[in-house]
């Protein structure tokens, strides 16, 4: 059974059309497929890897043959798997990315913290599973913009170009991930998930730190101290991350304008949103928007 990747000593970058997407082979490890219409295909091979779908507009259904599970992607909508054989057919209508990358190419930025998105995502692969649907998200508007350069042709040195705005993009798509370490004990991670949740309601005009260590039924500081040891940041950094993701997804339907997007998710001034924006994100909301 032949690698759905390169061979090992292959790394040119290639295009194959079939009918109604391309398969695009960037680097040894790293393939996509651009469908923009109808597509069906089945996969069958013993790779390691993860599987990054992009359902922008349309249906994406996953059947995986060997668990008998059927995985439903529809309109503005990310998802990710992690696979260790695959067996399923792939049946889309509408415009979708997929991307595929193999653990060997993951193995090159594993790091010593083994709750790094891309330490949990590798050791996924290294179990035995055919498909895992590991988490799902909206799409945004870095995600479509970054998405976009990746699709998109250049003059000269496609493979090193598109394989840096692969990495750019799982940079972006893997930072969504909340990894939890399993050593941290029940009472801490609920104090955290009920914090995590009253954020996630009103992110916009959030609770003072005392008033929400009342909800969580616990003392400022042990609130403090537990939200960074599980979620590996500050309340208020948390905070900006849920404001600036929703900018995000709101910049994605290019209905309201950048001062508008800046009061809705709970910032006074544009200037200042938009220089948050930049240090999180690298562009800044009006550049972003003329790529859309």
């Amino acid at each position: 059974m032949e690698s759905f990747f390169f061979n090992i000593t292959d790394r040119s970058y290639k295009i194959t059309p079939y009918q109604g997407y391309n398969r695009v082979d960037i680097s040894n490890g790293i393939v996509f497929l651009d469908i923009k219409q109808k597509a069906k295909l089945h996969i069958k091979n013993l790779d390691r890897m993860i599987m990054i779908t992009v359902t922008k507009k349309g249906e994406l259904i996953i059947n995986e043959h060997i668990s008998k599970k059927e995985f439903i992607s529809k309109n503005s909508n990310m998802k990710i798997y992690c696979s260790s054989r695959q067996d399923f057919s792939i049946d889309a209508k509408g415009d979708i990315f997929i991307l595929f990358i193999a653990d060997f190419f993951l193995k090159r930025y594993l790091c010593i913290n083994p709750n790094e998105p891309i330490n949990f995502l590798y050791q996924k692969t290294q179990d035995e599973l055919s498909l895992e649907s590991v988490d799902a998200q909206p799409i945004d508007a870095l995600s479509l913009y970054i998405i976009n350069k990746i699709t998109k042709l250049n003059n000269n040195m496609n493979s090193i170009r598109c394989e840096h705005n692969v990495i750019e993009f799982m940079i972006h798509r893997l930072s969504l991930l909340d990894i939890i370490d399993p050593t941290i004990c029940q009472e801490e991670l609920e104090i955290a998930k009920k914090a995590k949740g009253y954020l996630l309601k009103s992110f916009t005009n959030p609770p003072t730190i005392s008033t929400l260590s009342h909800l969580c039924a616990t003392n400022e500081s042990k609130l403090k101290k537990v939200f960074k040891k599980v979620y590996k940041t500050t309340i208020y950094s948390y905070t900006q991350k849920l404001r600036l993701e929703e900018a995000n997804l709101l910049l994605k339907e290019q209905v309201l304008t950048i001062g508008q997007i800046a009061k809705e998710v709970g910032y006074k001034h544009q200037g200042h949103f938009s220089k948050l924006f930049f240090k999180s994100y690298g562009i800044y909301p009006k550049d972003l928007l003329k790529t859309l």
